[in-house]
């Protein structure tokens, strides 16, 4: 017979069976879906602990994205930006994930136009009219969060607006897959349906990725997909969705400094991103910003 949860426990304890056996069984269960999701897809699922690291490192995070957007305008150069960055991360105690990253030389990608990602922080001057992407990792008490956003510089034209636009709707399409009985092939599919419904293609060489303890974990998180097809999401999961869409053809380039991902076709490029953790009900962002 199925105890109520309000009963007296049936080992005798004497408490209610929600503030007994309940709890070890759903501790027991915890501890095998976290050794299944190591042993079979290398996934780290984090512990209340790592997601509260991962909060208050997701916070500054947002914080240095909000400083950049304050100081940001035509004729300040990428360099600057990397600087702001650079600086209000030491300050605060941090550590900037992208500096000397497998090589990467500047503390924070810096992407115009028709850079798609990891552009690096240089003497390019910002005009009226571009839109540029800053992409910012942290790490505060050696936990990682990662967010970006896309910025405009003055008066962006119609096209410029488009892909803005679609691409930040596709970061919260994507994200309202993220739920427990979805799979990563969820969120890649709505993503696609809706970045290829609106006439822009998605970037497939770059995809988002499991972070936390590490810059890079597992699961990888395609934008494009089939839908019902992954890695079934489960609470304490954490990853990140940061589409790369398109105004043009999909195809990319990458430049000869070996990091610079820019449009075969020179159209524009507009990204988005955030760190999501699945909890219980559906998704939290750790690196929360309007959409």
């Amino acid at each position: 017979m199925k105890t109520g949860r309000n009963k007296p426990c049936p080992c005798g304890s004497g408490k209610k069976y929600k503030k007994c056996c309940a709890r070890k069984k759903k501790v027991q269960l915890n501890v095998n879906l976290n050794k299944k999701y190591a042993d079979s897809y290398n996934i780290l699922i984090k512990t209340r602990e790592e997601i509260e690291g991962m909060r208050r490192t997701g916070l500054l995070v947002i914080e240095t994205l909000d400083l950049v957007e304050a100081k940001i305008k035509a004729g300040m150069t990428t360099d600057e930006i990397n600087t702001i960055v650079h600086e209000f991360t030491i300050e605060n105690g941090a550590i900037a994930a992208c500096l000397n990253y497998r090589g990467f030389p500047k503390s924070v990608c810096v992407s115009v136009n028709e850079v798609i990602c990891h552009g690096i922080p240089g003497d390019r001057v910002l005009k009226d009219g571009d839109i540029v992407n800053v992409d910012v990792t942290s790490i505060l008490n050696s936990y990682y969060a990662d967010a970006n956003k896309t910025f405009f510089i003055g008066k962006p034209d119609a096209n410029a607006r488009k892909i803005v636009s679609v691409t930040r709707e596709c970061l919260n399409v994507g994200m309202a897959q993220v739920k427990p009985g979805n799979k990563i092939g969820d969120i890649g599919w709505a993503i696609q349906q809706y970045a290829e419904n609106h006439g822009c293609s998605v970037v497939r060489e770059f995809v988002g990725h499991g972070i936390g303890l590490e810059f890079h974990e597992q699961p990888q998180v395609p934008h494009f997909g089939r839908k019902g097809e992954g890695v079934p999401l489960v609470p304490g999961m954490v990853f990140t969705i940061e589409p790369m869409i398109n105004l043009g053809e999909r195809h990319l380039k990458i430049l000869r400094d070996n990091w610079t991902a820019v449009t075969r076709d020179k159209s524009l490029s507009a990204q988005f991103e955030q760190t999501v953790l699945v909890t219980e009900t559906g998704c939290e962002s750790l690196t929360p910003y309007n959409i």
